[in-house]
């Protein structure tokens, strides 16, 4: 769920490798700079608009409507034979989770697909998000709307504390958390190699004190995330991106949103046990 590819750095690197550098925003001598566009580039239906952060922050709000609708329809597609039991859909989970990390990845490698492919990511995920919160919500009552509470809060309170430069995000923390992150992948990779072998390790699973440290650890790095994706819409609203990078940068915003949510509600629920 994390989104360590979706960065600066892959953004232009990306625009550089759709547009070349006679399109769109081709690169200066000066690193991180963007000339303006040209009347000669292969941008058709994009040319001469330019990355801003309202813009982005509209792809954001459609792509989480059209998540929040996928997850209400899996909701309420998903029986309940038994107080506290549900038929748990385990080929829609698997099925969403790999249609999200493909547009995922080919996001990355052609920003301008973004606008199609993020909002297929968002109803996929929607699903994953609809099925796990469902089978949450049948075992812990409540469970559900305090976690959609605590992201919202999470993320208004992200979005206050870099606003006022509160937070800075700086190249070496940049560093720092990505270098953590992609640790933490490669972690749940090997654990989960593991785990076939009946030797995952117990604290990813269990409410005890080492397991709760560690999901508010997990948290805490996908909310400085959201950190990251603010100053990547900053950065390229600043260097005058090409304007279909605001989905790529609402798709960068959601599936951080997805991935604190989804921890988020892990929490709560080894809190209540």
């Amino acid at each position: 769920m994390t989104n360590p590819l979706l960065n600066e750095k892959s953004m232009s690197t990306a625009v550089q490798r759709t547009e070349g550098t006679s399109g769109w925003a081709a690169p200066t001598q000066t690193p991180g700079q963007w000339n303006a566009p040209v009347t000669d580039g292969p941008v058709s239906q994009w040319h001469g608009k330019v990355m801003t952060a309202s813009g982005t922050a509209s792809a954001t709000l459609m792509l989480l409507l059209l998540l929040i609708a996928s997850a209400g329809v899996t909701w309420m597609s998903i029986s309940e034979p038994t107080p506290g039991v549900v038929t748990f859909p385990v080929g829609w989970v698997i099925g969403g989770l790999i249609i999200g990390l493909i547009c995922a990845m080919v996001s990355m490698f052609k920003p301008p697909l973004a606008r199609f492919l993020s909002p297929v990511y968002a109803i996929a995920e929607g699903v994953v998000v609809g099925a796990l919160s469902r089978a949450y919500e049948a075992q812990y009552n409540g469970i559900v709307l305090q976690a959609v509470g605590a992201t919202l809060g999470v993320f208004v309170m992200m979005l206050v504390l870099y606003r006022t430069r509160i937070i800075k995000v700086t190249e070496r923390s940049r560093r720092i958390v990505m270098g953590m992150m992609m640790g933490l992948m490669g972690f749940y990779l090997i654990s989960f190699i593991f785990g076939m072998f009946g030797a995952m390790p117990s604290f990813l699973t269990d409410s005890s004190p080492l397991g709760i440290l560690f999901s508010v650890f997990v948290a805490g790095l996908a909310a400085y995330n959201l950190a990251l994706d603010f100053d990547m819409i900053e950065w390229g609203e600043r260097n005058k991106m090409p304007a279909y990078m605001e989905w790529y940068g609402a798709l960068s915003v959601t599936i951080t949103l997805v991935w604190l949510y989804l921890e988020i509600l892990r929490l709560l629920s080894r809190l209540r046990d």
